[in-house]
């Protein structure tokens, strides 16, 4: 009988895990758990420290007193699929071919790339998601069979539905299901439906840690909001008298609060690192239904307001508690900060690097990466240097908010054009003023750098 690439990672597995158990118990040191909470479209300045929003977020603030802040903390492309695949792969958007945002049947990741779920697996790592997926619902790229041993959640975005307000026809004919362990639970998800997903999320997240905190796991909570349609419980509908994108930020603090709880209550705080952080930046055109940030632009460009998320790490035993980096690293470089803790092996390809002296505050430490490089959909727009400071545009148009509508209704964008542009991030991180002219040396070499990379993963992207 041909063995399925599952049952032979499941198999590895198991061999894996007995001994990477028995070393770890010689050495009286377990392997590391790992928790990822990333959200949906949530803005920079949505939590404090980061920001200054008129409700509290006390969970997110005392994660941050007892972890590390980052602030220059980067994705590679601000739309959905891009930036999971980015996560969950360590490689850029140009290499795994996912851009943009994936509807319903969409071919979603190939698995010719492996998944940070399928390589913990392999390391014997108890496994899960509850969340948005939004690489796949075929059958070979859904979560179960890349990677994951407990699944429920959606496949793609909430607003992929008959009551999205653009083209409802459309959507009507691709109805929102609800999954459970590769199989579908709630065949049209409805508004109902929806104010449970963060609850029911972190229900999962919590009862998991519950029963497998004995065994070393990996446990990935991608939350549908804050993106449109907005949807909380009753226990937070009206409760921050800030209107409702207050009301679920308030859920969802509530959610990491639940779940640092279940990993205090088994004793497990100190051997878990603890990764908080969005997919992209706000989707400002929905006005009082999104996030605020200070930066240039938001969702879907690749300017700060897009691709800089705020983002949280706690893992005790090496991170210091109540501290701040303010150096930059990527998504794509979390698959080998994660390898690298837990001892299991960096896949191929992999895009990422380990910058774990960087988030443990080594200011002798320097970035590996020469370049991170910025798309939109199937378009290479730019870079950031591996240092942070430098911003490098090619000529590019790009969605700009026309007129930002309220209450759920979609705003209107219209068309603007950036040229050539050269930004010193490091003095001007609202990206205010071209310095192209003032630093030719520096174009130079970081236009040399982007031509290399476009011509290696887009020559043949008659739309890049």
């Amino acid at each position: 009988m041909k063995q399925s690439r599952r049952d032979f990672l499941a198999a590895c597995a198991v061999t894996t895990s007995a001994a990477m158990l028995g070393k770890a118990q010689a050495q009286d040191d377990p392997p590391p758990n790992v928790v990822i909470i990333f959200l949906d479209d949530s803005g920079y300045g949505d939590f404090r420290p980061f920001g200054d929003p008129p409700y509290t977020t006390p969970n997110v603030s005392r994660l941050a007193r007892e972890g590390c802040t980052y602030t220059q903390f980067y994705v590679p492309q601000a739309v959905c699929s891009a930036s999971r695949a980015a996560l969950m792969t360590g490689c850029f958007p140009g290499r795994t071919g996912v851009f943009g945002a994936h509807g319903p049947h969409a071919h979603g990741l190939d698995p010719k790339f492996p998944t940070m779920g399928e390589v913990l697996q392999e390391q014997g790592y108890r496994t899960a998601i509850f969340g948005k997926w939004h690489l796949g619902d075929e059958p070979e790229t859904r979560p179960f069979n890349r990677g994951f041993d407990e699944t429920c959640g959606l496949m793609y975005s909430n607003d992929m539905w008959e009551h999205h307000p653009e083209n409802p026809e459309h959507w009507s004919k691709h109805p929102l299901q609800f999954w459970e362990q590769d199989e579908v639970t709630i065949e049209r998800v409805t508004p109902e439906d929806q104010t449970h997903l963060t609850t029911w999320y972190t229900e999962h997240a919590v009862d998991f840690i519950d029963r497998v905190h004995g065994e070393p796991f990996f446990l990935y909570v991608p939350h549908s909001m804050p993106h449109v349609p907005l949807f909380c419980s009753d226990k937070f509908k009206g409760k921050s008298g800030e209107g409702l994108y207050a009301d679920v930020m308030l859920e969802i603090d509530w959610s990491v609060g639940q779940i640092m709880d279940a990993l205090e209550r088994n004793d497990i705080v100190d051997n878990t690192l603890v990764i908080f952080t969005s997919d992209n930046g706000p989707w400002t055109s929905y006005g009082n239904h999104s996030g605020t940030t200070p930066f240039r632009e938001a969702k879907g460009t690749a300017f700060d307001g897009g691709i800089r998320s705020a983002c949280i790490m706690k893992y005790p035993k090496r991170i210091e508690a109540g501290t701040t980096v303010d150096r930059a690293f990527c998504s794509i470089d979390i698959m080998p900060i994660v390898c690298e803790i837990t001892g299991a092996q960096r896949p191929f390809p992999c895009d990422g690097r380990n910058v774990w002296p960087l988030l443990e505050g080594d200011k002798d430490f320097q970035n590996p990466h020469q370049y991170y490089p910025i798309s939109t959909g199937r378009q290479f727009q730019g870079i950031t240097s591996g240092d942070g400071r430098w911003r490098f545009y090619l000529p590019h148009t790009y969605r700009h908010v026309k007129v930002a509508a309220n209450d759920g209704d979609a705003g209107e964008y219209e068309r603007w054009k950036i040229g050539r542009a050269l930004y010193d991030l490091m003095n001007d991180p609202y990206e205010t003023e071209n310095v192209i002219e003032d630093y030719p040396q520096v174009v130079e070499m970081l236009e040399g750098i982007a031509m290399k990379h476009k011509k290696m993963f887009y020559s043949n992207d008659k739309k890049s």
